[in-house]
């Protein structure tokens, strides 16, 4: 097939590819208005260095492009990376990543495509103008140079100075990024925090290996509420959770090594409102819709991109489950999976070492 019926085929079907130079784990897209389709992609790699990649399609052309004035090395694997919430562009265009310790990277302003910028973004603490420099390197641990590795974190849409991480020493630390100081540390779980996601101005919840979601409010830090356990075994451990943020009395969450998502309503703890059931392999990765509160994207081992219409939730269902209202089916097992903020019609999988953005 000649290059051009494939590019015109490529727009046709709206699924745009990227392939990275090793397998991709973190991955997440920009918020920022005038950076439409940009994504930050992060290497999974056994050695110490790996990468992170900023890349761009261009919707002209159908290209993603990577800049290597925007590709950096960072230590071990990045097990979250996530954009400033700053849709507006008020202030620094910065990107978070978590491992070892928290890290926020300072992307340069008006970067449109420096090109041959020569890849000199490989130091964490490069000064060039034109290059991602390290702006913060933070530990939670006082009374160590070491911290316990943070397994994922969450920036706070309403207040973002504030970020929250979770981390496999059982605590949930939340930063004030700007002061570069640690605004609270509880410990949340009675084992490792595996994930975090804020509900609100001062809310945020977490799951962890001991099986539980818990809900704290910043206000009342002595207290959380458990919403959910897992049953089957008890304390399996709970590994991803996605707050709705168009009707936060939804959450879900994803139970280690299960093809099922588990969906809750806040205001009616321990029971599941609905769970999903499609998924042949245990799921990865969830996200809900930025501009519906009923619907809901999960991928899986089984190669599987699924959407589902949770509107009927809270409503007798047929005994059998739901359907998902759309399905992809990717090259491999998807690892991440990622529904853009600014652009409601993208989604964008990771899987092996391809980036695919599709329109949904």
């Amino acid at each position: 097939m000649g290059e051009g019926s494939c590019e015109e085929q490529q727009k046709r079907s709206e699924i745009y590819t990227y392939e990275a130079p090793w397998p991709i784990y973190a991955m997440n897209w920009s918020v920022r208005r005038d950076k439409k389709y940009r994504l930050a992609i992060a290497s999974h790699l056994e050695q110490f260095p790996n990468r992170v990649e900023i890349v761009q399609l261009d919707d002209s052309t159908g290209e993603i492009r990577s800049d290597p004035a925007l590709s950096f090395d960072h230590p071990y694997t990045a097990t979250k990376a996530m954009f400033i919430p700053d849709r507006d562009c008020q202030r620094p265009d910065l990107l978070a990543t978590s491992a070892d310790f928290l890290r926020i990277w300072r992307i340069p302003p008006n970067n449109k495509d420096s090109g041959g910028g020569g890849g000199g973004g490989e130091s964490e603490l490069n000064n060039s103008d034109s290059m991602i420099t390290l702006q913060s390197l933070l530990n939670g641990n006082k009374n160590s140079e070491f911290c316990g590795p943070l397994t994922s974190f969450d920036w706070n849409d309403s207040e973002v100075r504030r970020i929250g991480t979770s981390s496999i020493d059982t605590t949930c630390t939340i930063w004030d990024i700007e002061r570069e100081t640690v605004d609270t540390q509880l410990i949340a779980h009675d084992k490792e925090v595996y994930d975090i996601a804020w509900g609100g101005l001062g809310v945020f919840a977490s799951v962890s290996s001991d099986g539980s979601v818990r809900v704290f409010d910043l206000r009342d830090k002595e207290h959380s509420t458990i919403i959910y356990e897992s049953s089957d075994p008890v304390d399996t451990p709970l590994v991803r959770l996605g707050w709705n943020k168009q009707d936060p009395r939804y959450m879900a969450t994803i139970i280690m090594d299960s093809p099922k998502v588990v969906v809750l309503d806040i205001r009616f703890p321990t029971l599941p409102v609905v769970e999903l059931h499609r998924h042949q392999s245990p799921v990865n990765a969830i996200a809900w819709a930025p501009h519906s509160s009923c619907h809901i994207c999960t991928a899986a081992d089984d190669s599987q991109a699924l959407i589902w219409d949770l509107s009927s939730m809270g409503q007798p269902l047929d005994p059998a489950g739901l359907d998902p209202i759309l399905a992809y089916t990717a090259g491999a097992e998807i690892e991440q999976l990622q529904w853009s903020a600014s652009q409601p019609d993208w989604v964008a999988i990771a899987f092996s070492n391809k980036l695919q953005i599709l329109r949904v």
